[in-house]
C-alpha cells in the first residue's frame, strides 16, 4: 500500500498521467478498483494540498494533479458504472479562489458514489447565483481556502434569499475548519470537513431534515 500511495504521490508531482493510470491498474490486479478514490486518491491529494501550503508543491502540480484524478475517475466510472442514486439537484463551485483541489476531490468522491452534479468551476457570487437559479440547484457546495472567500459565502445566501431560492448552501475548505462556528455566521446549511460529509448531508435533506 505504501508503495502504491509513494508511487501515485510522483506520478502526479510528475504531471504523468500514463504513470497514474499503471498505479491505478496495479491496484485493480488485487483490489476493488471503486475503493482506489478513498484508499489512494483523496490521501495522496490531500498531501499534495498540505505540500502545497507548505510551499514544496506549486500550483500547477495541484491543479494538474486535480485533472488527472478525474480522469481516473471518469475511467472508473465507466468501467464500474455505480447505481444513480436518488438525490437533490446538486452544484459545486469554488467561490472566488482558484484552489481547486477540495473541491476536484469532492467532486471525484460522490460521482464515485453514483451522485450527479454539476460542475460550476470557479465562479464569483453573482454568476453563481444566477446559474444555481437557471439550473434549480438545491444543494450547492461551496469550496473555499481563503478567508475573504468564505466571507462571501453571506453575500451568496443573501442573494439567493432576495430572489426566494430555496437553495441549501454546503460550505467546505479551510476557514471553516479553522473556525467551526463560521459556516453559521455566513448563513450556509452545514459544512462538511470531508467527502463523506456530503452524503450525509443530503441523506438528511432527503429524509426532511431542515
Amino acid at each position: 500500500m505504501n508503495e502504491l500511495l509513494n508511487d501515485f504521490e510522483q506520478a502526479l508531482l510528475a504531471v504523468d498521467a500514463v504513470a497514474a493510470r499503471e498505479v491505478f491498474d496495479r491496484w485493480g490486479a488485487e483490489n476493488v478498483r471503486s475503493e482506489f478514490l478513498d484508499q489512494i486518491i483523496v490521501p495522496v491529494l490531500d498531501k499534495i494540498g498540505d505540500g502545497w501550503a507548505e510551499g514544496s508543491v506549486s500550483l500547477a502540480q495541484v491543479y494538474m494533479s486535480g485533472r488527472i484524478c478525474e480522469k481516473l475517475v471518469d475511467a472508473m466510472i465507466l468501467r464500474d458504472p455505480m447505481p444513480v442514486r436518488s438525490h437533490p439537484r446538486i452544484a459545486i463551485v469554488v467561490l472566488e479562489d482558484r484552489h481547486i483541489l477540495g473541491k476536484t476531490i469532492v467532486y471525484s468522491f460522490l460521482r464515485s458514489c453514483g451522485f450527479s452534479l454539476l460542475d460550476y468551476g470557479c465562479l464569483g457570487v453573482d454568476d453563481t447565483v444566477k446559474r444555481a437559479i437557471d439550473d434549480k440547484i438545491e444543494v450547492l457546495l461551496v469550496s473555499t481556502l481563503m478567508l475573504p472567500s468564505a466571507l462571501r459565502v453571506k453575500d451568496l445566501r443573501r442573494q439567493f434569499d432576495a430572489r426566494d431560492a430555496d437553495v441549501k448552501i454546503v460550505v467546505g475548505g479551510a476557514p471553516f475548519r479553522f473556525d467551526e462556528t463560521l459556516w453559521k455566521e455566513v448563513g450556509a446549511y452545514a459544512m462538511g470537513r470531508t467527502a463523506f460529509d456530503a452524503v450525509s448531508v443530503f441523506a438528511g435533506i432527503e429524509g426532511g431534515a431542515s
